[in-house]
């Protein structure tokens, strides 16, 4: 793989940031410490450096030869709160905290980029190198933007690239349209009435509501949505009562909800407020239903993802650039920048890692044989698309 020399050189010293990264993870809005390390070595290779945007992020700045577009690239820096379970000499120092998801790499990749396109300037216009806080259902994305990070770091384009265990090492994917999921939650909230639990006739039992609720969920799903428009409902909490003989007088169902296709999240929204709503009143309780959209669908811009498509081809081989994978249901936050600016979120395959368990996974761990692959390809998007002038 035609991995960029000065970069391939750098292995070594990335994978030691990735393992510090990931010996001391930190949580949503508490990346200090990995903020405070990204901006200490952006401004040591002459990168102009603002901090604190969306609270704990950083952009660095990069000038090129000559005026052109301007190009983001960006990498999220938070971790997971869960404990992990490798014995690696650089597993995690934090009880309960764990960089199961590789944002330690994705930090990693997008420093050895910007050292790289420092040193050279091998581009005309200009690149923003963003570390994002926050992924993790907390969207960063969306605080960095609200506190003018595309005011203050204007960009015709914006690029993301996920590490992705279950492809590969070295492959990657570049998909345009819907490549994850929108995900909304919601809280159903069943007013019934107590009574015994030997004299039930006496109450409205909001257990039996609930549970005619989550069935008729599914409707949604496989009698009103076009079945080429994939969704997903999911109850994931069923809360009621503290005792084994007194039917509560109040039951909460909680979950997700996840859609491509705003006109399907928009229908789902309202058939589950109708149903709720419908068999609670017909069971002579009450339904209250709170529905909170979270991250948009990612989607990916048909130019966008074509250009890079081609940037990523010329690293790892058109052999090896896939079109064929499935969306996920899954959710990234990086789709409200994709909802501000043209661009396109790649998936970076990095199978066969040791371990090589998915990201979410308390043995999960980064595949460092992919740095440098990484760090190239998000280095060639800005030299393949911004050549000098």
């Amino acid at each position: 793989m035609p991995v960029i020399n000065s970069i391939a050189a750098m292995e070594e010293e990335m994978t030691a940031w990735r393992r510090d990264f990931h010996m001391h993870p930190e949580l949503a809005y508490q990346e200090t410490r990995t903020a405070g390390i990204v901006a200490e070595k952006l401004k040591s290779w002459g990168i102009e450096v603002k901090t604190e945007i969306g609270k704990t992020g950083v952009v660095g700045v990069i000038r090129g030869a000559g005026d052109g577009p301007s190009i983001g690239l960006r990498a999220d820096m938070d971790a997971l709160p869960m404990d992990e379970h490798n014995d690696t000499p650089w597993k995690s120092r934090t009880a309960g905290v764990m960089h199961a998801c590789g944002h330690d790499g994705h930090t990693t990749m997008l420093l050895g980029a910007a050292k790289y396109l420092a040193e050279t300037r091998n581009f005309a216009g200009t690149v923003n190198v963003i570390f994002q806080p926050a992924e993790e259902g907390f969207a960063g994305a969306k605080a960095m933007i609200d506190d003018g990070l595309f005011r203050d770091f204007p960009c015709d384009q914006v690029y993301g690239l996920h590490n992705w265990p279950q492809m590969p090492a070295g492959s990657i994917a570049a998909v345009p349209g819907p490549i994850m999921a929108a995900a909304d939650k919601f809280d159903i909230t069943i007013r019934g009435k107590g009574a015994h639990g030997a004299m039930p006739h006496n109450g409205v039992d909001p257990v039996v509501i609930g549970a005619q609720i989550v069935t008729a969920l599914q409707s949604l799903v496989s009698r009103t949505t076009d079945p080429i428009r994939t969704a997903v409902i999911s109850v994931t909490m069923f809360k009621a009562g503290n005792a084994y003989n007194v039917i509560p007088d109040h039951a909460v169902l909680s979950g997700t909800v996840r859609t491509f296709d705003g006109r399907v999240q928009d229908r789902i929204e309202a058939g589950m407020k109708s149903i709720a709503e419908g068999i609670a009143t017909g069971m002579g309780g009450r339904a209250e239903v709170d529905y909170r959209r979270g991250y948009p669908a990612t989607v990916n811009h048909a130019r966008e993802t074509e250009l890079a498509r081609s940037v990523a081809a010329g690293v790892v081989g058109a052999e090896n650039v896939r079109q064929d994978v499935e969306p996920t249901m899954g959710a990234e936050d990086f789709s409200f920048m994709l909802q501000e600016k043209p661009g396109c979120y790649l998936w970076l395959g990095g199978g066969g890692g040791a371990p090589s368990e998915n990201v979410h996974h308390p043995q999960y761990d980064f595949n460092d044989a992919i740095l440098p692959i990484g760090a190239s390809v998000l280095a060639r998007l800005v030299e393949d698309l911004q050549p000098k002038r």
